[in-house]
């Protein structure tokens, strides 16, 4: 695994917030149903009442990879995950602290503690679950196999056997290739990506459906169609550190989930992000 540099962005309530479309600026009050679902008795090491008493939330995340989490014009650091994990850590009663880096290296400094959570559009696997907790579902997303519109050799996930394609390395989109027997090219992030695709070096791309359409609705002109799209959907979570320090946090987050959900708020960042609700597997 590649040791990344990462560059720290740490926003207070009033950037994150502005980001959002709103002028709050002081640090939101804990929203007392999420607080509440974590245990009151906490134990020494418990991660939740850490992030409280420090008034922060320190969340991974790429900041690459539009319309999840990129910067938009004015180089602020914007997208559906970064509202997300903002919304989570008001119903914290706490200011997020957003640290962008490589895909790759996201994972290793939440085993290193470098960072309380991970907001990346990040999918529940089987392999992923032995070493994380994950939060409930927060979005579910397809996964498509993205090729130039003039190839015709892959329709279905079988003929990416003995195919090349090009993903972040440890990434989901890389597993699920080579589990169908393609060659992956390592690359840092999903504009690398396209560049592959389009100059012919690769011949697909694995990557979230809802990604495909934003970058197609930003590059209209571009060489590139949907060859292949799964049935079901991933579940798209939050990962945490195994064990008890983190199981009040979890409880929490997973609470503020379900008001976010409920509320609607859920709903309307997806379909401000995305043009549709991935808020809900129905």
């Amino acid at each position: 695994m590649k040791k990344l540099k990462l560059t720290a962005l740490t926003l207070t309530a009033a950037l994150a917030l502005t980001a959002c479309g709103s002028t709050a600026a002081s640090t939101p009050a804990a929203d007392s149903t999420a607080v509440d679902a974590a245990t009151s008795e906490a134990a020494g090491g418990d991660l939740l009442s850490e992030i409280q008493s420090k008034g922060t939330i320190t969340i991974a995340m790429e900041g690459t990879w539009a319309p999840w989490t990129y910067h938009d014009e004015n180089d602020n650091l914007v997208g559906y995950d970064v509202e997300v994990g903002t919304k989570i850590a008001e119903k914290l009663g706490v200011e997020p602290q957003f640290i962008e880096g490589e895909w790759d290296g996201l994972l290793a400094g939440l085993d290193a503690g470098r960072y309380d959570i991970m907001v990346n559009g990040v999918d529940i696997t089987p392999e992923r679950s032995e070493k994380y907790d994950f939060s409930i579902p927060y979005a579910y997303n397809r996964t498509a196999v993205i090729t130039t519109k003039d190839n015709d050799s892959i329709n279905t996930m079988e003929d990416l056997n003995g195919k090349t394609t090009a993903n972040t390395i440890s990434s989901t989109y890389a597993e699920l290739a080579e589990q169908y027997g393609a060659t992956v090219t390592g690359v840092d992030d999903l504009n690398q990506t396209f560049e592959l695709l389009l100059s012919g070096r690769i011949d697909a791309t694995l990557n979230a459906e809802v990604t495909f359409y934003d970058y197609t609705k930003e590059h209209p002109d571009a060489n590139v169609k949907i060859a292949v799209l799964t049935d079901d959907a991933n579940q798209v979570a939050i990962p945490l550190r195994k064990g008890e320090e983190t199981a009040t946090l979890r409880a929490a987050i997973d609470q503020a989930i379900e008001e976010l959900r409920a509320d609607g708020t859920l709903k309307e960042l997806s379909e401000k992000y995305f043009g549709t609700n991935i808020s809900t597997n129905e």
